[in-house]
């Protein structure tokens, strides 16, 4: 039993051998590293120029408001008159000058009114009968054999001698041939009293007439 408790005093020193060791080694280890760091410190401290820059300084806060102060005095608003009554424009109109007064010249005198006639003015009129102007006679052998009828009417100039000067047809009968026929003979036998006028004058005159031609019966 003693012998045991030797052997266990001798394996408890060596452990404490190891142990004592190793802490020898990491301090030595230890020391060396924080030697090497501080010498590379020391280094770049030396070879190294900390340069600043000047950094502007913070102004210091504002102080606190106070507390428990009345509120400021707030002035009323200012009223303004917007509805300004504008100036009043007083125009001033100048007339315009009075217009010339232009005199016109009296009206020229009418005419003096010619006297009264002294004669009622008359046309022309036939000397007998009109109907014996033109006659069954004289219907164109043409037109009687293809037994053509009509109207014709026409219009006469008649001079101061009371003889017919022209003839015009005014309203055909359908046929040139009894037209033609009509003022031939009418103005060839037609005879007038003459036209006067207010003096009692013979003058011109007209006269319109018709002839009704008519198949004359065997």
């Amino acid at each position: 039993m003693a012998y045991t408790d030797q052997r266990m005093s001798s394996n408890r020193v060596t452990a404490l051998i190891i142990v004592a060791l190793i802490h020898v080694v990491l301090a030595y280890a230890l020391i060396t590293g924080l030697a090497y760091s501080a010498a590379q410190q020391i280094i770049k401290r030396v070879t190294t120029v900390d340069i600043k820059k000047d950094e502007p300084k913070k102004p210091p806060p504002p102080p606190p408001p106070p507390k428990n102060l009345p509120p400021p005095p707030v002035a009323p608003p200012v009223k303004i008159n917007v509805a300004v009554t504008p100036p009043q424009i007083q125009t001033v109109v100048t007339p315009p000058p009075p217009a010339p007064v232009i005199v016109l010249p009296p009206p020229p005198s009418a005419p003096p009114a010619p006297p009264p006639p002294r004669f009622t003015a008359k046309g022309a009129t036939p000397r007998g009968s009109p109907g014996e102007w033109v006659t069954t006679d004289d219907y164109p052998a043409r037109a009687l054999r293809e037994e053509r009828a009509g109207t014709t009417r026409f219009h006469m100039e008649v001079g101061p001698d009371g003889r017919a000067t022209s003839c015009s047809v005014t309203s055909s009968s359908g046929s040139p041939d009894l037209d033609e026929a009509t003022c031939t003979y009418a103005q060839r036998r037609a005879r007038f009293n003459p036209a006067t006028d207010g003096d009692g004058n013979k003058t011109t005159g007209s006269y319109n007439g018709s002839v009704r031609w008519v198949i004359p019966k065997e």
